[in-house]
């Protein structure tokens, strides 16, 4: 088990560290309360463009020296933004953690958003919509959200509009910054060998003085999902389709089961049903694979694929197929025992790294609270029954309450 120690600051920014005396890399990062579910029709993308506008200037340093700070050293400097967070994030040599926390601190809470820099970075946004529209499988995931999440901010591109990156000016950031920062929805995350004691000390120092902040903007929830079946067409050369619903929220009991049937399902495994069915045994497929996405007050399930157009009706029949004979047959003693093994294994393996540890700990203090324990999981998986299995299957696997999203060339 990975111990680790939490610390609150007075402005209620939270610091959660886990000491790893094994290296001398530190990854650490802010993480924020904040995704592209917060935005309105009107300002939808502002949340990632705000990420790219942090390394554009601050009050103390230019874009070149924000960016060369960490990079001159052997280091790295990134960020990401996802439907309900916003990360910051630096990797080093331990001996430079200081100048890392200052500057991600810099970025994150005294950004300019200098009006030269936004012109040049819109460009930039725009050529990565175009590049995202080229790749059929990112934009089938986006064009599959709005289809579930229909007339919610759920459903909107995380990159934004062409027609709302264009009209975003500098006041449009300042305001949406003063609107959702909330400070006791913020986390300082840290993995390396340092102390706690190092950690709060910096922490103090750099995040300390930030004032205390409060937000009232409450997140819309998501409700009155439908099955819709939707056809589009784009310049593509295979079929590709998805397949999914709603399903459990972060905190919903049934949350670690349904992804153990998840992964049984159509996991990251060569050995899943669907790649067995549809790759191994007919070769209609390159890859297919499941998904489980669990949000604060919803989820997403989805199967996608591609495949050519003469063979696609014939591969959506075997995805329904495999969904009934989990519906219908309870698996065998093996079976579950052999599933267990691997998302046991599975998970295990995704703890050893520690960087995606140190954006666990930042996402389980924002969404729960809490940080739940390797044990804490296996425990779940381990008294997960085959009865449990099915039953959820014929709850969340019925076909009735699929939507399905096919793209044709």
């Amino acid at each position: 088990m990975r111990d680790y120690e939490i610390y609150t600051l007075k402005n209620g920014i939270r610091v959660v560290h886990n000491q790893v005396t094994s290296t001398k890399i530190v990854h650490c990062g802010i993480m924020l309360d904040i995704g592209s579910r917060d935005e309105s029709l009107a300002n939808q993308g502002i949340a990632h463009f705000w990420e790219h506008m942090a390394f554009k200037g601050t009050h103390k340093r230019n874009a070149f020296h924000i960016l060369n700070r960490l990079e001159s050293l052997g280091g790295e400097l990134n960020a990401f933004t996802d439907k309900e967070k916003i990360l910051f994030f630096a990797s080093l040599r331990d001996d430079y953690f200081e100048r890392a926390l200052e500057l991600l601190a810099d970025i994150t809470f005294d950004s300019i958003f200098p009006s030269s820099q936004i012109t040049r970075e819109r460009n930039v946004i725009l050529e990565e919509m175009a590049m995202y529209h080229d790749d059929p499988e990112d934009s089938l995931q986006d064009e599959f959200d709005s289809v579930i999440f229909s007339g919610h901010s759920l459903g909107m591109n995380i990159l934004g509009t062409q027609k709302t990156v264009k009209t975003f000016q500098r006041d449009d950031f300042k305001t949406f910054v003063k609107q959702h920062l909330d400070t006791r929805r913020i986390v300082f995350s840290c993995v390396g060998n340092l102390s706690m004691e190092q950690v709060v000390k910096l922490a103090e120092k750099h995040l300390g003085s930030v004032p205390k902040l409060v937000s009232r903007v409450k997140r819309k929830k998501f409700s009155g999902y439908k099955p819709k079946e939707t056809i589009l067409k784009r310049n593509v050369k295979q079929a590709r389709c998805a397949i999914g619903r709603t399903a459990y929220h972060l905190a919903h009991e049934k949350r670690s089961a349904f992804y153990m049937l998840t992964n049984i399902f159509g996991g990251g495994g060569m050995n899943s049903r669907l790649n067995m069915a549809l790759r191994e045994k007919y070769g209609f497929v390159y890859s297919i694979g499941s998904q489980f996405v669990p949000f604060t007050d919803t989820g997403l399930f989805v199967t996608s694929f591609g495949t050519e157009p003469s063979q696609l009706k014939k591969s959506i029949e075997l995805v329904m197929l495999e969904m009934k004979k989990l519906r219908e047959d309870k698996l065998g003693v093996k079976q579950l025992a052999a599933s267990k093994e691997q998302i046991l294994g599975q998970i295990a393996m995704a703890e050893e790294n520690n960087l995606g540890f140190m954006m666990m700990m930042a996402r389980n203090l924002l969404d729960l609270g809490r940080i739940t324990s390797l044990e804490e999981i296996f425990e779940r998986v381990k008294n997960t029954s085959a009865v449990e299995l099915q039953a959820l299957a014929n709850e969340m696997f019925d076909e009735e309450k699929m939507s399905q999203l096919i793209m044709q060339p």
